[in-house]
């Protein structure tokens, strides 16, 4: 087993809290460390997933990743795929009774669930993968075994999970099949013998109830470690397929690319610290930039690194194109009363698109500038005469365009 700083950091990043360590603070995984580093045994990760419906998205993907890493450092993952709760569906966050699944709905949706996370899960290193179906031990609960799992709850601290005090507040129906779900996520956990559940921020009571259970059966109760939930392409809400603001792993390099290069300034950060493994303190300071590194690295992982590279240059000649298209009717500057040599900062500030020498060169800083719609780089470029320059189109920003004339 690793345990080296490395492999701790690594396995620090992005999570929101460990329990029973108390309320999020400044070092939440203290007690989590100081297990893994004192263990002599790889610990038991369980990851619950239930197969409701057909695609992964890179909404589930934080916690697989997350999975992944603990495989890495060594230790086992155990991937519960819930055949028998998928039957039941977690009432987490519903406002309404879920459909209930065919057995033969759960199967198909558990073969494509298997095929997507691949890339992500090391299926090929020994004892360092499980994969459980939960029917095998939950279809073998009888009447008073069920009992005794409902014996361990009551009534007001299942009303206390957040989707169903706001059902019952709202006078919603809550059936008695919904109580279960908790219940028997959490033997899951029994079962298995988990040392560690890794889940979503939603996910917290499930997981406690899993500690709750280990207990009630006489075994050491798990820690739970939450992963936040990631906002969907509009930046808003949670990623969703209803919502079709979501990526499948499933998409092609194109569609992926596309997406996520146009993810929202505000949750660009949080997609790089969740989906990617880059170095957070060296990532480029444009916005624009980070997108196309956020596109970049995704697509990398799930479709090569040489496809993910040619499908940037393809999309960005798409893009340069377009701009080219738009640009012949656009104003022209002419060049015949400026003298050569000059600088490319000068220069934006003479056609007017930037009103001063200074915000020319703030814009080239910030990767806003582009010639013939190749990006300037250099504030200071020296243009050596205007002919080298005629009839090439000038960009500042998105909308900005002037071509140069004699």
């Amino acid at each position: 087993m690793d345990h080296s700083k490395d492999h701790l950091q690594e396995l620090q990043r992005g999570v929101v809290e460990v329990f029973p360590d108390g309320h999020p603070t400044d070092q939440p995984l203290d007690c989590l460390w100081h297990r893994l580093k004192t263990c002599d045994r790889p610990l038991r990760i369980k990851l619950g997933i239930d197969p409701t419906g057909s695609d992964v998205h890179l909404g589930h993907s934080i916690v697989l990743r997350k999975l992944r890493q603990f495989q890495d450092a060594g230790h086992c993952a155990v991937l519960i795929m819930g055949d028998f709760t998928a039957q039941i569906g977690d009432p987490t966050g519903k406002s309404d009774v879920r459909r209930q699944l065919t057995p033969e709905d759960v199967q198909a949706n558990v073969k494509t669930y298997l095929e997507q996370v691949r890339p992500i899960l090391d299926f090929d290193t020994p004892d360092r993968l499980e994969i459980c179906y939960n029917s095998e031990w939950l279809s073998q609960l009888n009447l008073s075994k069920i009992l005794n799992l409902l014996s361990t709850m009551t009534v007001g601290q299942m009303l206390a999970k957040e989707g169903f005090s706001e059902r019952y507040g709202k006078g919603n129906p809550i059936f008695l099949h919904e109580f279960l779900y908790p219940l028997m996520q959490g033997y899951d956990s029994v079962a298995i013998e988990a040392d560690v559940e890794l889940g979503g921020t939603d996910q917290k009571f499930n997981i406690a109830v899993g500690r709750d259970l280990q207990r009630h059966f006489q075994r050491s109760p798990q820690f739970g470690l939450l992963m936040p939930i990631l906002p969907g392409t509009d930046g808003i809400q949670k990623m969703s397929k209803s919502l079709g603001n979501y990526v499948a792993l499933t998409e092609s390099a194109v569609s992926m690319y596309s997406k996520l290069e146009k993810v929202p300034d505000g949750v660009i950060n949080q997609y790089l610290e969740l989906l990617t493994d880059l170095p957070l303190e060296d990532l480029p300071p444009n916005p624009r930039d980070r997108q196309k590194l956020l596109a970049l690295e995704v697509v990398g992982q799930y479709h090569g690194r040489e496809l993910a590279q040619q499908t940037q240059r393809e999309l960005a000649a798409i893009v340069t194109q377009g701009a080219m298209a738009q640009a012949e009717s656009l104003p022209e500057f002419s060049l015949g009363d400026l003298t050569f040599p000059l600088k490319i900062s000068y220069l934006i500030s003479q056609t007017k698109l930037c009103s001063s020498s200074s915000e020319a060169r703030r814009q080239i800083k910030g990767g806003g500038v582009r010639l013939n719609g190749e990006k300037v780089m250099d504030p200071d470029l020296a243009i050596a005469e205007g002919t080298d320059i005629i009839g090439q189109v000038l960009q500042v920003g998105k909308k900005k365009f002037i071509r140069f004339v004699p």
